[in-house]
């Protein structure tokens, strides 16, 4: 009886069905994979959701409500927190007692001792000013006062040097009398992306590190799987029935590829990152994300030997990956030569798309210098694979 021929497609599948077993069977990576979903998603949801873009002044004066008022400091970005006396604002400062402010305005200062106050929220300042009683007096008639300005030691040097102007502000309005100086005309010009009033939340730029780490983790996975069937010959073996290198290659490539994005799809849709209108773009990047990682594990795959010497080769070839995750964490803390990187366009396509609002077509332009990347990866990637196979 004659035997059916399967075709090249069956071959793949069931080459993809031995991949899948093998990988299960792999106790370490399956649960190193759960366990990192599940790591990702609790990290996600600890960071703050929120930005406060307001600055937290204490302040202590007599008599001077008009000039400062919460109103006037508001529009400057700033919270004005009136202190009832100079040595609470002093102990607030150095941390030796805490400022909580109720939902009617009422400012309490508490002991780190004392039990927290009810319907209050704490306010951390690092900055505070106490005017003397005697400082519009002596203002007013000209004598030389003193304004005590009090900082800890995180207090940015600009916010320091802004308080001073304030202070010296302060005089020249009390006394009606103009500034020493003729303020020059200025216009203001931004360069970039102004994100005054719309900063977004530590948690909004955790979503491309941890998609990062997502894939990280399966390239780990990949790389294993592809080092023990080198090892133990398993490619000789299969290339000795009817499947062929290609149908090899071709499986290895889907298999690193969909094992990759789906653990960062559920990972996206658990931490909400998709919506309506951003679905198939995300899609497409992972996609090419998932295919750039795969490459790399059977690049590492078919270099290395054991456990370790595939950890050190993942890490090498990931290292300088993880840098545009940075970027997308400390925005303006990135060099120009970043934009290199292969990471970088998905990194910054996941930024945009997730947390800027974005709209697709903004991301293609980002998105396309890292799939030539992953393409050059791939054919990298195969041919390595097959050169080793060749060779068993």
């Amino acid at each position: 009886m004659k035997q059916k021929r399967v075709s090249a497609a069956g071959l793949v599948l069931l080459l993809l069905k031995k991949d899948a077993i093998a990988y299960s069977r792999d106790r370490l990576y399956s649960i190193l994979s759960l366990a990192g979903l599940i790591m990702f998603i609790a990290v996600f949801f600890l960071m703050p959701d929120s930005v406060d873009e307001s600055v937290a002044i204490g302040i202590h004066h007599h008599d001077m409500q008009e000039l400062f008022s919460d109103d006037v400091l508001e529009e400057e970005g700033a919270q004005l927190l009136l202190f009832p006396d100079e040595q609470s604002l002093r102990r607030v400062i150095n941390n030796e007692a805490e400022a909580w402010r109720t939902s009617d305005g009422r400012l309490i200062i508490r002991e780190p001792s004392e039990s927290r106050p009810s319907d209050a929220q704490r306010e951390s300042l690092n900055v505070g000013i106490a005017f003397p009683e005697s400082f519009l007096a002596d203002t007013v008639s000209g004598r030389k006062t003193t304004v005590k300005l009090y900082v800890n030691h995180d207090t940015p040097p600009e916010i320091q040097t802004a308080m001073k102007s304030v202070i010296r502000e302060a005089a020249f309005q009390i006394t009606g009398l103009p500034l020493p100086i003729t303020e020059p005309a200025a216009e203001e010009v931004i360069l970039g992306v102004d994100r005054m009033g719309a900063q977004i939340s530590m948690r909004e730029r955790m979503r491309p590190m941890l998609v990062f780490f997502m894939l990280m983790m399966e390239t780990f996975a990949l790389s294993s799987l592809i080092a023990y069937e080198i090892t133990h010959k398993t490619l000789t073996a299969l290339t000795s029935t009817p499947v062929k290198l290609r149908h090899v290659l071709t499986a290895k490539t889907i298999f690193g590829t969909l094992l990759a994005m789906t653990q960062a799809v559920v990972l996206m849709a658990v931490i909400g990152a998709f919506s309506l209108g951003t679905i198939l773009p995300l899609l497409l990047i992972l996609l090419v994300g998932s295919l750039m990682f795969a490459s790399i594990g059977m690049v590492v795959g078919s270099l290395g030997k054991d456990f370790l010497e595939n950890l050190f080769l993942c890490m090498a070839c990931l290292i300088p990956l993880m840098i545009p995750s940075f970027g997308a964490l400390i925005p303006g803390s990135t060099a120009p030569w970043v934009r290199f990187v292969p990471s970088y366009g998905i990194m910054k396509a996941l930024m945009d798309l997730t947390a800027y609002g974005y709209v697709w077509t903004d991301a293609v332009s980002s998105i396309i210098p890292s799939a030539i990347w992953a393409a050059g990866l791939l054919v990298l990637a195969l041919g390595f694979l097959k050169k080793k196979a060749a060779a068993l």
